[in-house]
This record gives C-alpha cells, sequence and structure tokens, in this order.
C-alpha cells in the first residue's frame, strides 16, 4: 500500500515487530523498490535489526514510553553499527551543533522535524543544519 501510494521509504519499528515480521517486511520492501528505515532504540534492538538484513537504521532518541528526548542515545548506539549501514539520527536534532556532535560518531543522515516546525526560519535552520561537514 505505501509504495502505490509512492511513497520511496517504508518505516518499521523494530519494537514493534517480531523478528520473522521484520525479516518479512524486508523481503517485501525489497521486492518491491521500497526502501526500509529501520528503527531502534536500544542496544537488542540494533541487534535484530542488523540479524534480519537492515542496511538503513533510524536511532530513534525518543523512549516510546515516556516520550522523553535524549539524544545520547545516538552516541551509543551508532557505533554498532557496520560501515555498510546508513545511519539516520531520529528525533531530538535541534540544530548544527547537534549535527556536528552526531556526525563525530557516524551520522549520516538526520531524520528533523520539530525543529524545523518550532524554527523562526526554517529554510535557514535546514540551510545551516546541511552545512555542517
Amino acid at each position: 500500500e505505501a509504495r502505490l501510494a509512492g511513497a520511496d521509504v517504508a518505516l518499521l519499528i523494530v519494537a514493534a515487530l517480531t523478528d520473522v515480521a521484520l525479516a518479512d517486511l524486508l523481503g517485501a520492501c525489497a521486492s518491491i523498490g521500497l526502501e526500509a528505515l529501520v528503527e531502534v532504540h536500544d542496544e537488542e534492538e540494533v541487534q535484530r535489526a542488523l540479524a534480519c538484513g537492515a542496511d538503513i537504521i533510524g536511532v530513534n532518541n525518543r523512549d516510546l514510553a515516556t516520550f522523553e528526548v535524549d539524544i545520547s542515545v545516538s552516541e551509543r548506539l551508532l557505533p554498532f553499527l557496520p560501515a555498510r549501514v546508513r545511519r539516520v539520527v531520529e528525533s531530538g536534532v535541534r540544530g548544527p551543533e547537534d549535527v556536528a556532535r552526531l556526525r563525530k560518531f557516524g551520522a549520516s543522515n538526520f531524520l528533523v522535524g520539530e525543529a524545523l516546525v518550532r524554527a523562526a526560519n526554517p529554510q535557514a535552520l535546514l540551510g545551516a543544519m546541511v552545512a555542517v561537514p
């Protein structure tokens, strides 16, 4: 359904899936040319995602139980991801300082929403984030 609706990427949340379901969904995505962003929150979920063959892994800094955000979660988990994995940081990236901080831990992509919505000048904020080497 996501592909038919024009989506290029599906979000697969490890915490909500069994390993069998995750592997099946990764295979289904691949078979129809849909990328899969596999979301993790802790070390165990990282291992599960890797074992199922995920090649794009998003570290969500938002605790799903409390909704608290802590970007040190990405600092802790990103080093567990092998070089072949595209690394995405999700939640809590508020500005170029956070981008620079997380690049040191291997982050290559950032999912930013709230910071842009709240910014007085979203275009300037995004430009500053993208400019970080």
